[in-house]
């Protein structure tokens, strides 16, 4: 059909422009399409149909029965890993990057640079601190309150402006000794509120992006615990409903928790630490991001339960059928493992992605996610559940009459 197209088209332009050179490069191009098209007809075969495997000869069963064999070795390593990458976790300090972190080539951390060699480390992020009352227009009173902030260990300098048009309030500003992303700089703020200020008695409030970033930083690291106990615990009822059982929903909320809790420390080594941060193009160490565990914990819980009740159905549906739990996690395992596999695979790759973009949020959100999908799809659910099922037995479905009657019925089967 091309070379007709082509041979057609050529002999058209040749008639209208009366040029053989035309109609005989259309017509070698014809045969050439055509000579083409021949060669590839005669190379194609038609593709064998793929020959299913026995269940019992598949790479996942057998890996399934290998754990199910050494279970408690299987379950007792595999949580030393988790515990062993989330053991960072606890020195994870909150706050805010600056350009202090990007990379020592560009333009914005060589002014960074400059401005903290010149001027201190301070002079990047300064407190502006607003004053009201008879001090912020009286010029002797505004003095002395600035000769108490300058006294002040961490402050460097502190200066005043003149009053607004009213005399109603002043501003004063305040350099610390610190860089603005230091824990030293958070620190001075609350000395500042607590320690400093009231005992002048003087009218003040300490703002700006610095003290800002420390109040945001307190303010989510202080609510962090109402999300996670909500959403574990909605979790664990619909989980509950879900499977008619009390241990696989804990079990399941629990290796959840390991799974976020080792991507929350790598990145904490990473970026905090500064293990390996040239290797993604971030200059220098510095807090973890204030709405990162936040935003993380929500994105990864909800991925890692889709794996959850995937698994888990199928596991309980061989159970329903059999009765017996050592065959149903093989099985369930057997056939979910490729397609979990493959869509973890898929998203490890996409998050990863994000770590070969500029901006340092961006990667520290991306490996984050990247880091966990992956932990949750290999460890977790290719060890860590077979293991505890096979140590639990038939109690992973155990529940109380009482509450089996209480419970919804759940069926993600659509069944009626």
């Amino acid at each position: 059909m091309i070379s007709l197209v082509v041979f057609i088209l050529s002999a058209f332009i040749s008639v209208i422009s009366s040029s053989l050179p035309v109609f005989l490069i259309g017509l070698a191009l014809t045969v050439a399409i055509n000579a083409l098209s021949f060669v590839v007809k005669s190379l194609r075969k038609p593709i064998p149909h793929r020959i299913a495997k026995a269940k019992e000869l598949t790479f996942w069963y057998r890996w399934s029965r290998f754990i199910q064999r050494r279970p408690w070795t299987a379950a007792l390593s595999a949580t030393a890993i988790l515990l062993l990458l989330a053991a960072p976790l606890a020195s994870i300090r909150l706050g805010f990057g600056d350009n202090g972190n990007a990379p020592t080539n560009t333009t914005v951390r060589k002014a960074f640079d400059m401005l903290a060699d010149g001027f201190g480390p301070g002079f990047n992020g300064p407190l502006f601190i607003t004053v009201q009352g008879d001090t912020a227009s009286n010029p002797d009173a505004l003095a002395t309150f600035v000769s108490t902030l300058q006294s002040t260990d961490g402050i460097a300098f502190a200066q005043s402006a003149p009053a607004s048009a009213d005399g109603s309030l002043s501003l004063v500003i305040a350099y610390p000794t610190t860089a603005p992303q230091d824990a030293a700089t958070y620190d001075l703020v609350k000395f500042l509120r607590s320690d400093v200020i009231p005992p002048t008695g003087v009218e003040a409030k300490v703002g700006g992006f610095t003290a800002g970033g420390a109040d945001f930083a307190t303010a989510i690291g202080g609510r962090m615990p109402y999300l996670f106990i909500g959403v574990l615990s909605l979790s664990f009822l619909l989980l509950m409903s879900v499977f008619r059982s009390i241990l696989v929903p804990l079990k399941a909320v629990i290796m959840n928790l390991l799974s976020i809790g080792a991507a929350y420390g790598v990145i904490v080594a990473i970026f905090q630490w500064g293990w390996g941060i040239s290797l993604i193009g971030v200059g220098k160490a510095g807090p973890i991001e204030s709405w990162a565990p936040m935003m993380l914990f929500a994105i990864v819980f909800g991925l890692s339960m889709d794996y959850e009740v995937f698994l888990l159905s199928r596991i309980k549906e061989e159970y329903d059928r059999t009765g017996d739990n050592a065959s149903a996690v093989a099985d369930g395992l057997a056939a979910t493992a490729r397609v979990i596999t493959a869509a973890a695979l898929i998203m490890v790759f996409v998050f990863s992605a994000f770590v070969l973009g500029y901006d340092r949020n961006l990667k520290l959100f991306g490996l984050g996610l990247a880091v966990a999908v992956f932990i949750d799809a290999t460890i977790v659910r290719m060890v860590l559940v077979p293991a505890t099922m096979e140590l639990l037995g038939d109690r992973n479905w155990w529940i109380p009459a009482w509450m089996n009657r209480l419970l919804p019925k759940i069926d993600v089967e659509g069944k009626k």
